[in-house]
């Protein structure tokens, strides 16, 4: 990519991955036809969709953005896919179907490596509610004769063990009360969506989640909400590159702390009902920005904030309160000419007026997404690696940014590359 150009125009989000993909898992725990609509189109959705299909569930892709799962053949809770490996959220498929068949055999998690992320509450979750667990060869074994509504209360604020748990829940007997629950958005979404199939659940959103159990879940059409990250990506790539751009297909309500860091740093926002405008300015001002659970600033947004604040005038400090292995990328934009120190989880940065291109490497997601917005604000011309983590969660995500004026392509060899860089001279 060539840089130093900013980004102007709009851009429209798709669907929530991580909503998704909790959402595709619950598809299976009813016999009937489930409508997914809005799915995004990446890498995590489509593993997980070849999942489903491996266990017996009938996937009708009807488009790129729809799919219909009907979980009625299934005759297999043993999810045996390599790929499910290398995706964090392969746990959500033990709560399913625990919660539909009252057994699960499921590979460990994979995902991004960005620090520690045990699944200790999900199985605390899954035996209060009277299920046998145990890790065997690195796979995660689930049984229970029945399961019975139970008092739970979360060590720690996880999203992917109130998702799970929520799942299992639904389908036990009696009533089953979850406290410290995490409130992301998508934790509201699946909960909306497994209450469209009949599920009994209240609370969604607060730090207490009641669900009374249901026999059976039944058919659904659903729409998954738009994508909370996306969208914050899109808000920092006007901030890092002095653009304009109007963000489509959003919950104003939704980017609420990432707002408020923008118009902190001196950012112009505009808010619709469905669209925020954010205006960039010459020079960001320097801002303390601390992750934490939602409705707090999202650890998924830090490695773009981080960029931002390698631009900012003065000295800001960022602290990591969520994962401990997330500021791996500042030692690529370190090469870039960022001035950064790194104390345990906080990293003090000093902002410089330009980063100058340089050959970076995407080391997880978020952080590939925002090594992107870095090259594209920087002098002269950056090359990204390992794009593969990029595309496990942002859809299409060099076509949108072209669409908005970046100079930027998908090199699929050295060739190709060669052909940019001599395009872009």
């Amino acid at each position: 990519m060539k840089g130093g150009k900013p980004l102007v125009g709009e851009v429209t989000v798709s669907g929530a991955k991580n909503a998704a993909l909790g959402i595709l898992a619950a598809s299976v725990m009813t016999d009937e036809d489930v409508r997914i609509e809005n799915l995004p189109d990446v890498r995590d959705i489509n593993v997980m969709l070849d999942a489903i299909a491996e266990i017996g569930a009938r996937v009708s892709r009807l488009d790129a953005h729809t799919v219909v799962i009907n979980g009625g053949p299934i005759d297999e809770c043993c999810v045996e896919s390599e790929n499910m490996k290398r995706i964090r959220a392969s746990y959500y498929l033990i709560g399913a179907l625990l919660g539909r068949f009252c057994t699960a055999n499921v590979p460990m998690p994979g995902g991004c490596d960005i620090g520690s992320r045990p699944i200790d509450q999900h199985l605390k979750g899954f035996r209060a509610l009277g299920a046998d667990c145990r890790i065997v060869n690195g796979k995660v074994l689930a049984d229970a004769e029945r399961l019975r509504g139970s008092h739970i209360f979360l060590d720690i604020v996880s999203v992917g063990a109130t998702i799970n748990i929520m799942l299992a829940a639904c389908l036990a007997e009696g009533r089953t009360i979850i406290e410290n629950v995490a409130k992301e958005p998508h934790i509201v979404d699946v909960a909306n969506f497994l209450n469209s199939m009949g599920a009994e659940i209240k609370g969604a959103g607060t730090d207490v989640i009641r669900i009374n159990g249901v026999k059976r879940l039944h058919g659904t059409v659903y729409s998954i909400i738009p994508d909370q990250i996306e969208a914050g990506t899109f808000m920092f790539a006007a901030a890092i590159t002095k653009g304009d751009i109007l963000v489509k297909n959003l919950i104003p309500k939704h980017m609420e702390a990432i707002s408020a860091k923008l118009i902190e740093m001196g950012c112009e926002i505009l808010e619709f009902d469905d669209a925020i405008r954010v205006v960039g300015t010459e020079r960001l001002r320097a801002a303390n920005i601390k992750t934490l659970p939602y409705p707090g600033f999202p650890t998924d947004m830090q490695p773009q904030a981080g960029t931002a604040l390698s631009l900012a005038k003065g000295t800001s400090i960022l602290t990591e309160s969520i994962f401990e292995s997330r500021f791996r990328y500042l030692d690529e934009l370190t090469k870039m000419g960022a001035e950064v120190r790194v104390e345990g989880n906080t990293a003090i940065i000093t902002g410089v007026e330009h980063l100058s291109g340089a050959s970076i490497q995407a080391c997880d997601l978020r952080a590939g997404a925002a090594l992107v917005l870095a090259g594209l604000s920087a002098d002269g011309i950056t090359t990204v690696s390992d794009i593969r983590y990029i595309q496990r969660g942002y859809e299409h995500f060099e076509q949108k940014l072209q669409s908005i004026g970046a100079s930027i392509e998908l090199a699929e060899d050295d060739r190709a590359s060669m052909k940019f860089l001599l395009s872009a001279v």
